[in-house]
This record gives C-alpha cells, sequence and structure tokens, in this order.
C-alpha cells in the first residue's frame, strides 16, 4: 500500500483544513487507517482512526468535537476535516495503515505511512 497525504497549508486560527489520504493498492478497504501529527521537537502524536468500514472511529481529546476522520472505501481514500483550528494544531500531519480492520492509537501499530504533509495555523 502506498499512501499520500495532501490538503495542508496556511490557516489562520478558527479557520478549517481538508487532508486527504489517497491509497493505492487493492487492500485499502480491509485496513484501518489513521492520522498522526508531529510538531518540531515533539514525538509523532495520535490524532484519529477509523475502522476498516468507517463505522468505529477515535480521536485524541485534543481534537474531539473539532476534527472529523471519514472514508471513502470506493476511492481509496481517507480524509481529515479539521475545524476551529488552533496554533497548537501546528504539524506535520501524517496518513497511515495498519494490517488489520480494528483501529489503533499507536505509531507501531501502523506498517504503512505517507510523506506527511505541513499543517500551519498562525494566531
Amino acid at each position: 500500500v502506498q499512501l499520500q497525504a495532501s490538503g495542508g497549508g496556511l490557516v489562520q486560527a478558527g479557520g478549517s483544513l481538508r487532508l486527504s489520504c489517497a491509497a493505492s493498492g487493492r487492500t485499502f478497504s480491509s485496513r484501518s487507517m489513521g492520522w498522526f501529527r508531529q510538531a518540531p521537537g515533539k514525538e509523532r502524536e495520535f490524532v484519529t482512526a477509523i475502522s476498516w468500514s468507517g463505522g468505529t472511529t477515535y480521536y485524541a481529546d485534543s481534537v474531539k468535537g473539532r476534527f472529523t476522520i471519514s472514508r471513502d472505501n470506493a476511492k481509496n481514500t481517507m480524509y481529515l476535516q479539521m475545524n476551529s483550528l488552533k496554533p497548537e494544531d501546528t504539524a506535520v500531519y501524517y496518513c497511515a495503515a495498519r494490517p488489520a480492520a480494528v483501529v489503533a492509537r499507536t505509531p507501531v501499530d501502523y506498517d504503512y505511512w505517507g510523506q506527511g504533509t505541513q499543517v500551519t495555523v498562525s494566531s
């Protein structure tokens, strides 16, 4: 599976962005997916994850109520709608896939990673 993240950019606090993660490969629909982020000088942290069917989602407390993860298996694409963005959301955002249908929150549970897309929120 190859993953390509896109949609990052510069936005003012309170604004919105929509990230996309396009996947190649025939096993996309059988894999759970996730978004992680990494700010300068910090460890990669969990943001949100979605099961293969889209029926189960997990969110980090810091983004709950502001971010929404979704997927379209017919298009082999996952999305992250980010609303009410804050300066502390600034980071490189990575999409990831794991070889299982159930979701997970730790990076070691994911075996495929996209290249990352920069999100910068100005105050």
